[in-house]
């Protein structure tokens, strides 16, 4: 009888560490700080490369008329400091096309963050606070993005920060919805991550997968549980 109690309290632990606990804070609560980003290339710009129509990230709002994204989403849309771009910003419940522009990159780091400066306010954004302090191991955190312009929010923990190497700089993360360890994927990219209080703690840059071939298709796979799968750019690069 105490072999199957210790069984149990085994299984009982795998499983809370492979589907974790729920979430720390709602979704909804989240929802209006938080919007999909994308660029439609012009005629001139596919001419170039014919396959290409856009780009698509996720941002977040300082304000109304500044939104944050990470610097490669910027990059990859072609904004700069001096020309507006038009960009399609779309939230949970309705889309506005907005011209946008770089006004500032932040960090020190491979992966900055950028703030974009919108040319016309957002009237239902809402602004959220920063987390001034860093994060622990372990911390509980929560993310929601816009992969292929969806709205997907996930959970997880903060894993550790690098210091070295080609990741420096950045915020190592685990960060899953059940059994989805890709819940965040494309389209992701400067999402912000949310601590327990609502507090945005770093900002979504990549993931990390592998990519296997079979006889039939190439297959593509999150981490192992327990380790990290998400590349975020600490928030406190926003305010150095």
């Amino acid at each position: 009888m105490q072999g199957r109690s210790r069984y149990a309290l085994i299984f009982l632990l795998l499983s809370f560490v492979r589907c974790g606990a729920e979430p720390c804070i709602h979704s909804a609560l989240l929802t209006p700080s938080t919007v999909s980003i994308t660029r439609n290339f012009d005629e001139a710009e596919r001419a170039t490369e014919a396959d290409l129509v856009g780009i698509q990230g996720t941002g977040w709002f300082m304000s109304p008329t500044t939104l944050v994204t990470v610097e490669h989403v910027a990059a990859a849309m072609r904004l700069s400091t001096q020309n507006w771009r038009l960009l399609d910003i779309q939230g949970a419940a309705d889309s506005q096309a907005i011209f946008a522009r770089i006004q500032r990159l932040a960090g020190d780091g491979a992966e900055k963050l950028a703030v974009l400066e919108l040319q016309t306010g957002v009237s239902t954004a809402q602004s959220v606070a920063i987390r001034m302090s860093p994060l622990v191991p372990e911390d509980r955190l929560v993310t929601l993005a816009y992969p292929h312009q969806r709205p997907r929010s996930a959970g997880g923990r903060f894993v550790q920060y690098v210091d070295d190497g080609n990741l420096a700089g950045t915020a190592l993360l685990e960060m899953y919805d059940g059994d989805d360890r890709l819940a965040i994927d494309h389209g992701a990219s400067g999402a912000p991550v949310f601590d327990c209080e609502g507090r945005v703690a770093a900002v979504i840059s990549t993931v990390i997968t592998q990519t296997f071939a079979t006889p039939f298709s190439k297959r593509r796979i999150s981490t192992a549980w327990g380790t990290a799968n998400v590349v975020s750019v600490p928030i406190q690069n926003l305010i150095k």
